[in-house]
């Protein structure tokens, strides 16, 4: 495997970049991005990070706020990841996101900057409205896969990925990405840029039966009223998950 050195990383997005729910055991979260650029550190040797990712955050914010502090910093690679929060609202409009995604890459890009980009994850399985979520996350890809082509951004593609509709693959939580989930992502990053990734992040999990049908009811009512519940409420209220919180690495330092 051909290896692409890179001396900086901006990661950008909402909570998916942010690393939620990879617990670091401080109160912050580690994620893909983080073990994306300790990997790059190693290949490397000097090695500079910065991750701006907020979680809840909208595509707008992301592009608003976090774009231009990335240009500034002017990295050999970003991470962009945005657009996941807007195909959960109800006037989600897929023109305007696509329009403001596209642009975005294009700015990235003018940097000269390498920019890996991300279509969802299929975790649809683990939801309620599947059927109301599949056209929208279809959407996000498609726009994703656009933006890619026309800007030469790097995709990684994972809804392709079947290993990732694993339930064990997602936190308590489903909406994020579990511990397994973020190695699993990291390892797909390295893989695009022909850096050889930890094989242990990719393993296969192992072979368990599915829960029976009560335990799984007793599940999702205790998941619904632990996370959704909340998830609507703050919709109802005009709050974020992401009020008040701050990047956990807003400079472009050593790493």
């Amino acid at each position: 495997m051909t290896t692409a050195r890179f001396s900086s990383y901006v990661a950008l997005g909402d909570s998916f970049t942010e690393g939620m729910d990879d617990p670091r055991g401080d109160g912050t979260y580690r994620g893909f991005a983080d073990l994306v650029a300790g990997r790059l550190a190693e290949e490397n040797g000097v090695f500079r990070y910065a991750n701006l990712a907020v979680r809840g955050k909208l595509l707008g914010p992301v592009v608003g706020e976090q774009l231009p502090a990335a240009v500034d910093m002017a990295p050999e690679l970003v991470s962009f990841a945005a657009g996941g929060n807007d195909a959960l609202r109800r006037r989600f409009d897929p023109d305007a996101i696509g329009a403001g995604y596209s642009d975005a890459i294009g700015r990235l890009r003018a940097t000269g900057a390498t920019v890996v980009v991300f279509t969802p994850a299929d975790g649809t399985g683990h939801l309620p409205g599947r059927n109301y979520l599949l056209p929208r996350c279809e959407a996000i890809r498609q726009i994703v896969h656009e933006a890619a082509e026309e800007h030469g951004a790097l995709v990684v593609d994972l809804w392709a990925d079947d290993g990732l509709r694993d339930r064990r693959m997602w936190s308590i939580d489903r909406l994020h990405l579990s511990v397994a989930g973020h190695h699993r992502v990291a390892a797909h990053v390295l893989e695009v840029l022909g850096v050889e990734p930890d094989p242990l992040w990719r393993a296969a999990l192992p072979t368990v039966l599915p829960p029976a049908w009560y335990d799984a009811r007793h599940d999702d009512l205790q998941w619904a009223w632990a996370h959704l519940a909340p998830w609507i409420g703050r919709r109802l209220r005009g709050r974020s998950s992401g009020d008040n919180i701050t990047p956990k690495r807003p400079v472009l330092d050593t790493f």
